[in-house]
């Protein structure tokens, strides 16, 4: 079985959870000895869409003339697009057309968690099943490392008894980075690192206000890989995720899977999430700034232990295995 995992727009999606959600499926099927395809001029059997522009539809609609099954991934919905950056929302039209294009067409739609399956069912237009699997974490990539940690500390300069908050996420209003901002400053003598990044053009005049605002605890350096990032998220105090809309939030397993204690909005999607158990949740500003003062005068060993147990459940072996059944049982239909 040969499948092609569509590429478009890489160096645009390269640094969002798309892009990274992309890179986690090659992985996980390779490691489950699925034949990755990634050169569309090549033979395929099956072909996994994870963006919906025009090139997509493009192509979807040759495999489809070809007989070959499709699969879109729901990684987006209207309600993840709005607010997001500059514009978002005067292109809202364009990004419906293109989602409905995708979504109306596929043979399957796997989409990460039941939350993002009951807003795309709810469009209407979806005729096939839809299938809930989450975008996966490799686990092994996020196990405390002594330079790594030594890494993020340098890159920043932190003193041993610094304590550390931090984020993750495109500059996206709809990210909660402006929150973010804004409760750093009841905590002066804390260091709120945001990881991340946005051309000044695409960003919202509440993200931009928000940036020209910001207190000296602030840190915005930009989109970070390998050790930098990944001591932050051993070695930091906490993972604060504001976010108003995800459809999964990568950002969590990553924190789950690096036992970083974890405060998020909350939010619809994370209803399933019980507070107090694998991570903690608030609904405004005020919220969060009590959350923050408790978690960081707790011993919170028991929660990340639970975090780390759940998370363990999508590590990329076990999603891999899974897209490979889900793949394997679509092309039995076919014959």
């Amino acid at each position: 079985m040969r499948v092609l995992l569509y590429k478009s727009m890489q160096k645009l999606f390269k640094k969002s959870g798309i892009g990274r959600a992309y890179e986690q499926q090659t992985k996980a099927l390779q490691l489950n000895q699925v034949n990755v395809v990634t050169d569309k001029d090549e033979p395929f059997d099956v072909v996994h869409f994870n963006t919906i522009f025009k090139d997509s539809y493009v192509f979807l609609k040759k495999c489809k003339k070809n007989n070959i099954p499709v699969i879109v991934h729901g990684h987006s919905t209207k309600e993840d697009f709005l607010n997001s950056f500059n514009f978002s929302n005067v292109m809202k039209s364009y990004f419906y057309k293109n989602l409905e294009r995708m979504y109306s067409n596929a043979d399957l739609i796997i989409t990460p968690t039941e939350y993002a399956k009951g807003l795309i069912t709810s469009y209407g237009y979806v005729n096939c099943p839809i299938v809930v699997l989450s975008n996966g974490i490799d686990i092994n990539a996020y196990q405390p490392n002594p330079i790594s940690e030594k890494a993020f500390r340098d890159y920043f300069d932190l003193k041993e008894q610094d304590k550390v908050v931090i984020g993750i996420g495109l500059l996206f209003e709809r990210k909660g980075l402006h929150d973010f901002i804004e409760v750093a400053k009841s905590f002066p003598q804390i260091k709120f690192i945001w990881f991340g990044n946005l051309a000044k053009s695409l960003q919202t005049k509440k993200i931009k206000d928000a940036i020209s605002n910001k207190s000296d605890n602030v840190i915005l350096p930009g989109y970070i890989k390998g050790d930098v990032i990944k001591g932050a998220l051993t070695s930091a105090n906490l993972m604060f995720f504001p976010s108003y809309e995800e459809t999964e939030g990568i950002v969590l397993l990553e924190a789950m899977a690096s036992k970083l204690p974890l405060l998020i909005r909350d939010i619809p999607i994370y209803e399933s999430f019980e507070h107090g158990k694998t991570l903690f949740k608030a609904s405004s500003n005020e919220g969060f700034i009590k959350q923050i003062q408790a978690m960081l005068s707790m011993d919170l060993d028991e929660v990340t232990n639970r975090a780390y147990e759940d998370v363990k459940q999508k590590d990329l072996p076990i999603i891999g295995k899974e897209l490979k059944r889900i793949y394997e049982e679509l092309l039995e239909k076919r014959q």
